[in-house]
């Protein structure tokens, strides 16, 4: 079962006392301990880097979720959910690439897919759910007329940008932070913890794309009460 996340449009909804966390704190870290192999995470300006291991293939194998040191970020931007979740953003970078994660397909030729890396922290000192708060946007101009119909302009974001169906994938957990965790069905980030994400749309783009074109942005009313975007910006 993958544990990558589609992230288009989502409406979760979930209960404050979803996550029983009031006593069971400390049964709750002890699952956490999963071993893993050191690696260093390449970041490459075009996106031709090597594909991230999912967070299925990692969570689930002998080597545990890999480790690696927080990369270069922009300005951390701070988010909260009704449930009480806090969670930090930084950008890190953008690109395109014929199969950013695990589970890609091979575009069309003449296009390709793109993606954006960025740290998700989890900014309170107990578990909270693994959510992935921002969308990718792209420029309508760059998406195949077939695909158009697909890439949804959202409020408060700039009227020629819109946002493909895509998927989110931890890629590595951050400065020794612990693996998630389950309960409940649901993946929890432990307290403090840190995690290079990659989001990627699900539909092709042109080739050719610019990459400083793509912008994160967090739009979902869980997490802006104003249903205004928020750009995540990059370094």
């Amino acid at each position: 079962m993958s544990n990558s996340h589609r992230s288009h449009r989502r409406r979760k909804k979930h209960s404050a006392g979803r996550l029983g966390l009031a006593g069971a704190l400390t049964g709750v870290l002890g699952i956490a301990a999963v071993a893993g192999g050191i690696m260093v995470v390449r970041h490459t300006s075009d996106g031709g880097g090597s594909t991230p291991p999912s967070l299925t293939s990692q969570v689930g194998g002998t080597g545990g979720l890999s480790v690696a040191a927080a990369p270069k970020g922009g300005p951390a931007q701070s988010f909260t959910t009704p449930e009480g979740y806090g969670y930090d953003l930084s950008a890190v970078k953008t690109g395109t690439d014929a199969r950013p994660l695990s589970g890609s397909t091979p575009p069309p030729s003449g296009s390709s897919y793109a993606y954006a890396d960025y740290v998700l922290t989890n900014n309170q000192r107990r578990p909270v759910l693994l959510d992935f708060p921002s969308d990718l946007f792209v420029p309508l101009s760059q998406v195949p007329g077939s695909a158009r119909e697909r890439c949804m302009p959202q409020p408060g974001i700039p009227e020629h940008m819109c946002t493909l169906p895509n998927h989110s994938e931890v890629t590595a957990r951050l400065n020794g932070s612990k693996a998630p965790i389950e309960e409940d069905g649901e993946k929890l980030m432990p307290a403090g913890a840190s995690y290079l994400v990659r989001i990627a749309a699900d539909l092709p783009v042109k080739d050719g794309l610019d990459a400083a074109d793509l912008k994160l942005y967090v739009w979902d009313a869980r997490f802006t009460s104003d249903r205004k975007g928020v750009e995540i910006a990059f370094p």
